[in-house]
Formats: structure tokens, C-alpha cells, sequence
């Protein structure tokens, strides 16, 4: 079986959360709530955090949203959700943290952005400042590059530098540049200020899939801190999700990353959970993580006129999908199931051979039969006009067979 071999890193503990080093790759995400609005922002971080996400990133960008972080943090822990909650400073994190300090004690992490703590020689003190308060409250810190809010005097002097170089460097490879030596520099920067290396993650973030792939390779081969893993400002629904996946699959698969988030614009008034189920299913799909029962179908051809195989694949889904809950606890280890419904006899046998238990449905003009493998073996054919229902409690027996078993053994 192909094994991801994880790039060696440092572990960080992010409220109780461990993050690099032989620790699973976190999946987390961000509210897009007014944190003034405590009630609002902890109803989201628990839909989150019901939908998988192990860590959430909130905005603290005002008085009101830093004096509002104490009452998230203690409805979410009412409502028995305490996933660690991360702060995100720009421009006046080196106030807000040291003016609402009980605020910065309950914060799990601070993600500071080195392009936007200060100009010139307030860049250095306002860091400074937003260091000491996490050596305080010994809180870790993710130093969050992002090419669209570079330090412009590091930019500019870089610049300048390219031009007088005799084989100077194109505008994408020079942009690449800053961002590593800003990320690598404000770490080594957080470290003489007396923070450690198990308390420091990097992230260099952009928009454009093959700049992530190589800013994050060379980010990589030149540290072993452990790196937060994203592609910045993927965009909504179909555009956004392939643009991530895309992007974060080959890093993934060379074991760089771990933390990641899919950054989803949602449509208006819809849930924000998607981001944290694209993330799952994008570490499912590569094999690093499995968070839930998978259900392989063919995608139907001429062949397979009837939808009975599609609606089949939909409601096995959906029912594992909604008995996750539950069963995380009823039946430990029900999230490496794998369930196969084909739509005829070309890939139908040999797919539900190699899944758990797996179903191939009758194609246009066969026979009105549908063998059904268990372990690699057959073990009945259904005909009839209850196929569908036959299947998904053999469904359920296997599972109750299969799994449950390790509840009381």
C-alpha cells in the first residue's frame, strides 16, 4: 500500500491540539461572524467543529471583538465544544493583547501577520510586544506570510537588489523569495525574543496554485518548523474547491503540511462548514486521514440508463454521512469502511471485490440481478424491486458485525 512519508517537523500544542511533527495533519477553518457578536460567533465555531474542524480562527480586529473572546470561548465550552480558538491580529494585535490580557490568555494561538504589525522601526517593537505577551501567556504563534500583505520596504528593497543582480530573478521567483525570508526571518526573530521552536508554525500563503507548491517546497527543505498548509483566497463553490484541492494534494503527498485550511468563499447566507468538509475529503482522498465511511460508484455511461445506481450511491452516503456521529463511538474504526455501488457488469464486480461490501447493479439490457461482495467474496445475488433496500441493511449487519464487536471485546 503507498505510504506518505511526513516531512519532519517540530510538534506545537495548540490548546491541547498537537500540530507537526508524527501528529495527523489538523484540519481547522475560520468564522466569518462580527466576534463582537459572541452568541453568533460561538453558534458558528460549533458548527464548525460539528462539521470536523479541530482548530477555528476567529478575527480579533477591535475593543469590542477582543472584549467579546472571553464569552465565545465560554459558550463553547457550555455547549461541551472547547476547540481551541485562535486569534488573528493585523495592524493592532500588539494593543488589543496587551490591554485585554485575559483575552490573550484564552486564545490557544496568535496568528501574526509580519507584513502588517508596523512600518519601520514599529515594526520590530509592535512584534516584539505580540511575542512577549505569548511567551506570557505561553501561547504558540503562527507567522502568517501572505503575498498580499508583504512588509513593502522588505519588497521594495529586494526590488532593488534584483535589478542591480547580474542574472536577476523574474517577478513571481522574486515574490517567492520575500515571502520566505520574511516567514523565515520573523521566526528566528520570535526565537531571539525567547520563544521557542515547539511554539512557533509558518505559513506562506498565495493564490496561485504552482507559486504554493514551490514557496511551501522551499519553505520545507530550509526549516523544520511545522507549516500551516493553504492556498489564500481559493474563491466559491466549484472554482474554489478544485483550485485547493489542486493545490494542497501534491504538497500533502510529499508529506509537506501539517495544518491546513480550505479558504471557501461561501455563498451568500450559506453554512460555512464546507471549507472543513473539502479539507477532510481532500486529506481522505490523498490517504493521510480518514474521517468517514467512503462510498465508491462509477459515474454512470450508456451502459447505465437506469439512476437506480446513483440514487443508491446518494442515500448510502447520506446514511453514513448522518450515523457518523454515533457510530465514532458505537463502532471505533467504522471510518476506514469502504462501500462500492457500480452500475453494471464492466467495473462492477471487480470495484465491489476490492471494497468492504459492494454492490454491481444491473446495466441496460442485463439481467435483473445484482451480486453483492462482502470481504473479496460473493456472497448473494438480489433481484427484485427491493434491491436497494436489501443492500443498505447488509449494509448496516456489516457494519454491526464488523465493527461492533470492538465495543465489547
Amino acid at each position: 500500500m503507498f505510504e506518505i512519508k511526513r516531512r519532519k517537523s517540530v510538534a506545537v500544542n495548540v490548546g491541547g491540539v498537537w500540530v507537526g511533527g508524527t501528529n495527523p495533519v489538523v484540519v481547522q477553518s475560520m468564522t466569518n461572524t462580527d466576534t463582537a457578536d459572541a452568541k453568533g460567533t460561538a453558534n458558528q465555531i460549533i458548527e464548525l467543529a460539528n462539521a470536523g474542524s479541530e482548530l477555528v480562527r476567529i478575527t480579533v480586529n477591535n475593543h469590542d471583538a477582543a472584549r467579546a473572546v472571553p464569552e465565545v470561548v465560554a459558550r463553547i465550552a457550555e455547549a461541551g465544544y472547547p476547540v481551541p480558538i485562535i486569534g488573528d491580529f493585523h495592524y493592532n494585535g500588539h494593543i488589543l493583547l496587551r490591554e485585554f490580557p485575559e483575552t490573550a490568555r484564552l486564545l490557544a494561538k496568535y496568528r501574526i501577520n509580519p507584513g502588517n504589525v508596523g512600518v519601520g522601526e514599529k515594526h520590530d517593537a509592535n512584534f516584539k510586544t505580540m511575542i512577549e505577551v505569548a511567551k506570557e501567556f505561553n501561547k504558540p504563534v503562527r507567522i502568517g506570510v501572505n503575498w498580499g500583505s508583504l512588509d513593502q520596504s522588505k519588497v521594495i528593497r529586494m526590488m532593488d537588489e534584483n535589478t542591480r543582480a547580474e542574472n536577476p530573478i523574474s517577478s513571481d521567483e522574486l515574490m517567492i523569495a520575500a515571502m520566505l525570508e520574511s516567514g523565515l526571518e520573523s521566526a528566528e526573530m520570535a526565537q531571539s525574543y525567547g520563544l521557542t521552536r515547539d511554539m512557533i508554525i509558518i505559513s506562506a500563503k498565495i493564490s496561485n496554485a504552482p507559486m504554493l507548491w514551490d514557496v511551501y517546497r522551499k519553505l520545507a527543505a530550509s526549516c523544520d518548523y511545522a507549516l500551516h498548509l493553504g492556498l489564500t483566497e481559493a474563491g466559491m463553490g466549484m472554482k474554489g474547491i478544485a483550485a485547493s484541492s489542486v493545490a494542497l494534494s501534491p504538497l500533502l503527498s510529499e508529506g509537506i503540511g501539517d495544518t491546513i485550511r480550505v479558504s471557501l468563499t461561501p455563498e451568500p447566507g450559506a453554512t460555512r462548514k464546507l471549507e472543513v468538509e473539502v479539507a477532510k475529503q481532500i486529506l481522505q482522498a490523498v490517504g493521510i486521514r480518514t474521517f468517514s465511511p467512503q462510498v465508491t460508484a462509477c459515474p454512470g455511461c450508456g451502459r447505465t440508463t437506469s439512476s437506480l445506481f446513483q440514487v443508491l450511491a446518494q442515500d448510502i452516503q447520506t446514511d453514513l454521512d448522518a450515523n457518523m456521529p454515533v457510530w465514532k463511538s458505537k463502532y471505533p474504526g467504522v471510518e476506514v469502511l469502504k462501500v462500492a455501488v457500480m452500475g453494471c457488469v464492466v467495473n462492477g464486480p471487480g470495484e465491489s471485490k476490492h471494497a468492504d461490501i459492494g454492490i454491481s447493479l444491473p446495466g441496460t439490457g442485463e439481467e435483473p440481478r445484482a451480486p453483492v461482495y462482502r470481504d473479496g467474496q460473493l456472497v448473494t445475488t438480489l433481484k427484485g424491486s427491493h434491491i436497494a433496500r436489501e443492500f443498505m441493511q447488509m449494509v448496516s449487519e456489516y457494519i454491526e458485525n464488523r465493527f461492533g464487536t470492538r465495543v465489547s471485546g
